[in-house]
């Protein structure tokens, strides 16, 4: 039995159940263990958690930086980050879903030490605005709301997106990014026009 095996099974049941509703009992069972052997690779839920929520964050933000390391023009670089991320909601969707809705359920210092990592992660994303209003490819705008924006409509996508919907998430990508790019008004309905 992998450490990484018994965090993909608690991160299906925490996304199932809830983290307060899911017992150690419950854990040992999707991986075949004996609640006492599964103490010998974890020491609780508290750990698991922090651990899922690490693993999550890690691969966003290598997403994410593998993209703004790039010499791409920044709509570019915005769509490909918008790929990245909705791929990997998408494609670890229990992770998402725990890094999305269990953070709460973590103890005050390991929700503290989380929160900066996250911020971390979010910071990326503003840096990305910031050099795209710098660029004057995109429109002057608040890098903190335009993140909290952006972050926050594909972040709802673990509760509504269905594979075999009638749009495939990478399409879903492309439509938010257009969306954010080039916004509901038509060139003619624009007050600047």
């Amino acid at each position: 039995m992998q450490r990484s095996d018994i965090l993909q099974a608690a991160a299906q049941i925490f996304r199932q159940k809830g983290y307060h509703a899911t017992s150690m009992q419950d854990i040992a069972d999707a991986v075949h263990l004996q609640k006492a052997s599964l103490y010998h690779h974890i020491t609780g839920k508290q750990e698991i958690l922090h651990a899922i929520l690490d693993h999550a964050l890690d691969l966003l933000i290598a997403d994410l930086e593998e993209v703004v390391a790039t010499d791409l023009p920044p709509e570019e670089k915005l769509r490909r980050a918008m790929h990245a991320y909705v791929g990997r909601l998408i494609q670890d969707a229990d992770l998402a879903a725990v890094l999305l809705l269990e953070y709460r359920s973590l103890e005050k210092k390991a929700r503290a030490q989380h929160i900066k990592r996250r911020d971390r992660y979010e910071h990326i994303w503003r840096n990305l605005i910031k050099e795209g209003v710098e660029e004057k490819a995109f429109q002057p705008v608040d890098d903190v709301v335009a993140t909290f924006a952006l972050l926050g409509v594909q972040n709802w996508m673990i509760t509504w997106f269905k594979r075999g919907g009638p749009l495939t998430a990478e399409q879903l990508a492309d439509r938010f990014c257009d969306l954010f790019l080039y916004g509901l008004l038509t060139h003619e309905g624009h007050p600047d026009t």
